[in-house]
């Protein structure tokens, strides 16, 4: 496919479209290089390219640090160029297959304009799995055969990574390959990979491309696998079908941050996003041990970040980019060792400037009121946001989140009578053996918090959100084998919780009540913990019109059941079997040959702790950064370890000059 720029083509159809900065790019900091970088600059050999995609809206994609790094780290090489490309609106879809003269106009990059089907390599971010149908449609807008079986020897490899990518199985006809984990230094090695195949002559074509990427052991290529099924549906294994071919594939996990302090150079959106702020991570992974939280459990080990490094991203970033607001994210920001030292740090260095910062929920037992003054001391004072994630004890201790209500009730106290007047608490339904009590536990909960409120601060103006979410079951977590709750049962629990909450008129006004309804979980729940089955339910979901699954108002579960009906058919299992049906610890999961470095049995054994908790066990795993390794299995099977703090080192406010 030819390289140039499709803008042309483009301009004269915006004004049709809503939002047409969203694809204009020249962003700040953006980059744009020429199409033959590596000659240009000297450098010399072949240039490799890569499309970065998020597969979502500018609006939601712009934001996500996770593409904005790779974007950064890439173009820094010389010989790599590296442009962004997001999901188009359907107005903007409708425009691009009506065309031209010249035909369609594919898939473009926002930095050049220049057609996705022209790279080497298409790199796709998935931080949900509703993001799979945009997939296909960009896919199809840019001319590449949607399975990876078709494409032939000038199409992009198609990468996944991101999150869902530690069960890339749903989406294996369609990627040519995925990677597990942290993308900083993997994507330079696929790129000199991809560099040396191009020096000599793409010998072998794209099969032997991906043999190469596959046979390092860290890059996963789901064509050189085959899966066997049995009579009653479920998988008998997963194998290599080629010699060579790793029979698990590691992840990859990025160790000493502050050598790798991303993005140096934040894009400034034009259009206006979900994230108007500039976001540092100052450590990467959790281990807290919640049982639900995949997220916690595929990053570990901890790492973090110095204070010194966090102090130079922040200002950097600051001068950079002219946002306002500064993030400080991690899964659990203020089990930092230092957080203490680093939110004075930076309260003290840009206090009485218009710098505001920003922690995302904070742990109940994490929280002090110290660490809160610290961020609000520039005068902006939003509400806090806390997570005990389940309605009762009992729960809470099945997900091993060890918080009980007097922690919280003390906690919320302490923050009412200090000047705060809103509190925003999140929790889940349909967590494992959950009954209706304890959803119902939650109104009880918030009446306190709004009870303890009045009588700390003196006043009635005292508000807490309740905001819920429906459980998921996800891969790499204790609860892997669980059921997960049907969306009736769900909605139930939800209205019975609601009218609860209303009928009280003593605090009705003063609890809002948010949640999401039960059916956009259940595909959630097949997409996470689907097989390659499950490919044939997306395309037919695409086919018939879907895109934009995480937005409530494109979402479709009618299209999804009947998409299911028919892709499922004939093969033994349906979506309840993937969805609402319990595991045991023999069947073989369809992600079991990547490895996230966490073992099965410790897993397992994690998940029968949950179920003595129900049943009334005082059960709990402590963290082990403060703690005796508890046998993860991370640390020794990555090759990797726990890297805290305390530095004992000071953040000094900048000389002005």
């Amino acid at each position: 496919m030819r390289a140039e720029s499709v803008f042309v083509r483009l301009e004269s159809r915006l004004p049709s479209v809503q939002k047409p900065i969203q694809y204009v790019g020249g962003e700040l900091n953006s980059v744009v290089k020429d199409w033959d970088c590596a000659e240009t600059s000297g450098t010399g050999g072949p240039t490799v390219r890569w499309a970065l995609m998020y597969p979502d809206a500018y609006e939601v994609g712009l934001p996500n640090q996770g593409v904005q790094i790779l974007y950064e780290v890439l173009n820094e090489r010389d010989w790599i160029l590296a442009e962004r490309t997001y999901s188009v609106w359907p107005d903007m879809e409708k425009v691009m297959r009506e065309g031209d003269e010249l035909g369609p106009i594919p898939q473009f990059t926002v930095d050049s304009h220049r057609p996705v089907g022209a790279f080497d390599l298409f790199g796709l971010s998935f931080s949900t799995e509703l993001g799979y149908t945009n997939m296909l449609n960009a896919l199809d807008l840019a001319g590449i055969p949607l399975h990876a079986a078709d494409r032939g020897e000038d199409d992009p490899v198609v990468i996944a990574g991101g999150h869902a990518a530690f069960n890339p199985e749903p989406v294996a006809d369609f990627v040519d390959a995925a990677v597990l984990g942290d993308g900083e230094e993997v994507v330079l090695a696929i790129s000199e990979v991809v560099r040396e195949w191009k020096a000599e002559d793409r010998p072998g074509g794209r099969e032997e491309l991906l043999r190469r990427l596959a046979v390092t052991g860290n890059i996963y290529v789901p064509r050189f696998y085959d899966v066997a099924y049995a009579a009653d549906g479920s998988i008998e294994a997963v194998v290599p079908n080629r010699p060579g071919i790793p029979f698990r594939v590691r992840k990859h996990t990025l160790m000493d941050l502050d050598q790798w302090p991303y993005p140096q150079n934040p894009l400034v959106p034009l259009a206006e996003t979900v994230h108007e702020r500039f976001s540092v991570e100052i450590f990467r992974g959790c281990t807290r041990g919640c049982r639900f939280c995949q997220a916690g459990m595929i990053t570990r080990p901890v790492r973090e970040r110095s204070i010194e490094t966090i102090g130079d991203m922040v200002e950097n970033g600051i001068r950079k980019s002219g946002f306002e607001e500064v993030g400080l994210l991690s899964l659990s920001s203020a089990d930092h060792t230092e957080i203490g030292e680093v939110a004075k740090g930076l309260a003290d260095r840009y206090e009485g400037s218009n710098v505001s910062l920003s922690l995302p929920s904070t742990r109940v037992d994490a929280f002090n009121i110290t660490l809160a003054n610290e961020f609000s001391r520039n005068g902006r004072r939003s509400g806090l946001t806390f997570a005990p994630e389940g309605g009762s004890e009992r729960m809470r201790k099945v997900i091993n989140k060890m918080v009980s209500e007097d922690d919280l009730i003390r906690t919320v106290a302490t923050a009412y009578s200090h000047g705060w007047r809103q509190v925003k608490l999140y929790f889940m339904c349909g967590l494992p053996r959950e009954t209706d009590e304890d959803v119902l536990a939650i109104a009880d909960l918030a009446k306190r918090v709004i009870a303890k409120g009045r009588e700390v601060s003196g006043r009635n103006d005292i508000r807490c959100t309740v905001s819920i979410g429906g459980f998921v079951p996800k891969p790499h977590t204790p609860f892997q084998w669980a059921a997960q709750l049907d969306h009736e049962a769900t909605d139930e629990r939800l209205r019975l919780l609601r009218d609860v909450v209303r009928q009280d008129k003593k605090y009705a006004r003063a609890i809002g009540f948010r949640y999401h309804d039960g059916k956009p979980g259940i595909v959630e729940g097949l997409l996470s913990r689907g097989d390659r089955r499950v490919g044939r339910v997306i395309e037919e979901v695409w086919r018939d019109g879907g895109r934009f699954d995480g937005w409530s108002e494109h979402f479709s579960y009618d299209r999804w059941m009947a998409a299911a009906e028919r892709g499922l058919a004939g093969t033994g299992v349906d979506v309840d079997w993937y969805t609402t049906r319990e595991r045991d610890y023999d069947e073989v999961l369809p992600w079991e040959h990547l490895d996230s470095g966490l073992d099965k049995d410790w897993l397992w054994g994690d998940w029968e702790d949950a179920l003595a908790a129900a049943d009334g066990a005082d059960i709990e795993v402590e963290d082990c950064r403060w703690t005796p390794c508890y046998d993860c299995g991370v640390c020794p099977e990555m090759g990797t370890e726990i890297q805290v703090g305390p530095t004992g080192r000071q953040l000094l406010p900048l000389s002005v000059v």
